[in-house]
């Protein structure tokens, strides 16, 4: 493929790709060792609702709208978890469960009720997303990376993931030292003076931020997988946080790119005539990696 070809037609998708694979992977990893991993899962099906009523309320189909929606149900969901846990004082699983499946459901009915055969929403879009849709039809080869022009027709996805890694990011780098704290010894962490309770919840509220934007671009799988499968996989190959983020980082960036290129051109190589979801081959390819990593892994016993 040249890069007439590969700039405009896979270039953005793949970058989106990486962009959210990251985002979600850097606080699944505080997530993961907080035995909090389905958080991730909860937040990209309950962020349904939201987009659902925020496109009723609206009537239009536009990112801020979208987002106000679903950030709105993630901090619902969020605050639903949390009190029935307390409230009826069962395990923080048995919880996530209620609330995310009762939601996402809801969400569905909402969807399927609605009026919304006019616009791009519907549950194959709330499930697998739009990615391979991303294309830049303005650029014209590597050039336009560096054309004002070309670059103001830039799908909004990109800029959308690329901030909202920037604040995952910033977020992880201003709190390391009491999130690190806090997520190996929560009681410590009190005996220091730290405001654990907040610090978890600001963590799961940038875990939203992250799932959220990513929701209209790839759907829930990808958020799903990447909130767990990249810091699990990197959870086997270290004990240590800080190589466990690095690792992270790198089968998330992995998943991104092999998942892409496989759903493309995978069932090509295989003499199929039709390419594949990139979502669910992202999703997959990160699988693969956990089970490698289980069967290699140094940290894995």
């Amino acid at each position: 493929m040249t890069g007439s070809e590969f700039v405009p037609l896979s270039l953005v998708p793949m970058l989106i790709g990486i962009c959210v694979a990251v985002a979600c992977a850097l606080p699944g990893n505080f997530l993961l060792l907080r035995r909090q991993a389905l958080i991730g899962d909860a937040i990209s099906h309950v962020v349904l609702p939201g987009i659902v009523v925020a496109f009723l309320v609206t009537g239009l189909v536009a990112s801020v709208p979208m987002l106000l929606g679903a950030a709105g149900a993630a901090l619902v969901a969020v605050a639903a978890i949390e009190a029935i846990r307390r409230l009826g004082k069962i395990e923080p699983g048995a919880a996530m469960g209620v609330v995310f499946t009762t939601m996402f459901a809801g969400g569905v009915l909402l969807l399927e009720m609605s009026d919304t055969s006019s616009v791009h929403l519907d549950v194959e879009h709330a499930l697998y997303g739009n990615l391979e849709s991303l294309i830049w039809l303005d650029a014209t080869g590597w050039s336009s990376l560096w054309d004002p022009q070309a670059l103001a027709y830039l799908p909004v996805e990109l800029p959308r993931m690329v901030a909202a890694l920037v604040v995952v990011a910033l977020f992880i780098a201003v709190f390391w030292r009491p999130l690190k704290i806090s997520t190996f010894d929560e009681g410590f962490a009190r005996t220091m003076g730290l405001r654990t309770g907040p610090l978890g919840l600001a963590l799961v509220v940038v875990a939203a931020v992250a799932a959220v934007a990513a929701f209209d671009a790839v759907g829930s799988i990808i958020v799903i997988a990447m909130f767990i499968c990249p810091p699990a996989a990197a959870r086997l190959m270290t004990n240590r946080l800080e190589t466990q983020i690095a690792w992270s980082v790198l089968f998330a960036t992995l998943a991104a790119v092999i998942g892409y290129v496989l759903a493309g051109y995978g069932p090509l190589w295989l003499g199929a005539q039709d390419s594949v979801s990139a979502a669910g081959m992202i999703a997959t390819v990160s699988g693969v990696l956990v089970a490698g990593a289980a069967l290699v892994g140094p940290a894995r016993k």
